[in-house]
């Protein structure tokens, strides 16, 4: 062993032996996660059908997902500070595979909607734990490349999902998806047991064991940070439904409001708090938060905008909008990890503003001459996008781990996925909330360059538009560049 070597932690060394297939094993989890998203939405109408249930009733297939999954991100972050990341990450995936199985065997709509939460409460651990692993087990300025790898099986997830679950449920029902999730996520565990990093015993203060980790485990303030989360959610998805303006939809917010203030109270006033009060004066940390939620809010809002706009105002058919949607995906899955391992030599703010600058540029020309005009104008707006969000995606990720601390990097991440996903949530259903608004309005379009026939998706997309600005702006708090024992701005 060299003295290099010598002076690395056993988790370090660990983490060295074994990168490439940590990453086969994230990457994977990560994959086989998205899928479980993205293809029960397609087989819906099928288990509506199979249970003779209401399409309300059966929402709850995938809301109860949703809510669960928003919950268990930040609390599985901060397990990964205090506890083997190994043992927790194979653990989600024995959850994901059993829920899986409830699912395949659920006689019922109630026991299948139990089976998803199962399947959540299993699957929060992957987007949380797969990048505190690359953290922990990389040293910064190294990360970048891993990191554009998992989101850029984020991307092709979303872009295989759809079509996975409509090809497997026409030839063998849409049961057997479950059953492939169960064989998948249970291969997975062997290698997430030997590859992933642990976590060295007392070393920097953690705690030695599992009841040693229980005790250090802030219940109070985690509950609370994740309650606040999914009732936002909720919230959004019941004001989508019902209306924002119904007591379901305000009376979440007015709650997630209230715990998320108890929350700072309580890390100001905890002696052992869930996250330290530093984390959220911490500007770069801040920033990078900030500046995913708003580009998820954006970029998957307009995910459901462009299909609307394209059936309701092109005339496509299904065939028609994925292939306008395809090449942006493509774009997404092959830039990411180039993205990623540039941010690690050039800096990540650069990337992310050059990003950000694209992807508001083909959102105001979606609004301005795209909407009501040529499907070959829209493609073109979303081509632009995708590059604008594959420059953006890996390199925000790659500052967020930068900005933290090692003690912290697993909680501060897991706060980082939490909004992150929540964004994702936010967008699609206020972007559709604020088209059904302007399209009832019947006003002129709000964008001044307006050229197209559609003011209705033309405001919509100028929404999406100041989102990315404000993105902008918050990017400007990024590092500007990261590497080992690199600490300014």
């Amino acid at each position: 062993m060299s003295p290099a070597e010598g002076a690395l932690t056993a988790e370090e060394r660990v983490g060295q032996r074994n990168t490439r297939l940590l990453l086969v094993v994230v990457v994977t989890a990560i994959l086989i996660s998205v899928l479980n998203q993205t293809f029960v939405n397609v087989v819906v109408p099928d288990i509506r059908s199979d249970y003779g249930a209401t399409q309300g009733q059966t929402g709850w297939v995938i809301t109860g997902y949703l809510l669960v999954f928003a919950v268990g991100i930040p609390l599985y972050g901060r397990i990964a500070d205090l506890y083997s990341l190994s043992r927790t990450f194979a653990l989600g995936l024995l959850l994901l595979a059993a829920g899986s199985l409830a699912c395949a065997l659920a006689p019922s709509l109630p026991l299948l909607v139990a089976g998803r939460i199962l399947q959540a409460a299993g699957a929060s651990a992957i987007p949380a734990l797969g990048f505190a692993a690359v953290a922990k087990a990389l040293p910064e300025g190294s990360r970048g490349m891993a990191l554009g790898l998992l989101s850029s099986s984020v991307g092709a997830g979303a872009a295989i999902g759809p079509v996975l679950g409509g090809v497997v449920t026409g030839i063998a029902g849409w049961h057997a998806l479950f059953f492939l999730t169960v064989l998948l996520a249970a291969l997975l565990i062997p290698g997430a047991l030997y590859a992933l990093p642990g976590v060295a015993d007392g070393a920097s203060g953690k705690p030695a064991g599992f009841l040693a980790a229980v005790r250090h485990f802030d219940v109070p303030g985690g509950l609370s940070l994740a309650l606040s989360a999914g009732l936002a959610l909720f919230g959004v998805t019941q004001g989508q439904v019902v209306g924002f303006s119904s007591p379901v939809s305000w009376g979440s917010f007015v709650a997630a409001g209230g715990l998320a203030a108890f929350f700072g109270w309580r890390i100001r006033g905890a002696s052992d708090p869930f996250v330290t009060p530093h984390l959220f004066r911490n500007r770069a940390f801040l920033a990078a938060s900030v500046t995913g939620f708003l580009m998820m809010f954006a970029n998957v809002g307009s995910y459901v905008l462009v299909p609307l706009l394209l059936s309701e105002v092109n005339g496509l058919s299904a065939t028609g909008i994925g292939l306008v949607l395809a090449p942006g995906a493509v774009v997404v899955a092959v830039l990411s990890p180039v993205a990623g391992r540039l941010s690690d030599r050039f800096g990540p703010r650069a990337l992310v503003l050059i990003g950000l600058v694209i992807f508001g540029i083909s959102m105001f020309s979606i609004s301005a001459f795209a909407a009501g005009a040529s499907s070959v104008a829209v493609a073109v707006g979303i081509l632009g996008q995708s590059l604008g969000f594959a420059l953006v995606n890996s390199p925000t990720a790659n500052a967020a781990a930068a900005s933290l601390s090692r003690d912290e990097s697993g909680v501060g991440l897991g706060i980082y996925q939490m909004l992150f996903f929540l964004g994702g949530g936010f967008g699609p259903a206020v972007a559709a909330t604020f088209l059904a608004v302007r399209q009832g309005a019947g006003a002129g379009a709000l964008n001044p360059l307006f050229a197209a026939s559609s003011a209705s998706f033309s405001d919509a997309f100028l929404l999406l538009t100041i989102s990315s600005v404000v993105a902008l702006i918050s990017a400007t708090g990024l590092k500007r560049r990261i590497g080992k024992g690199d600490k300014g701005a």
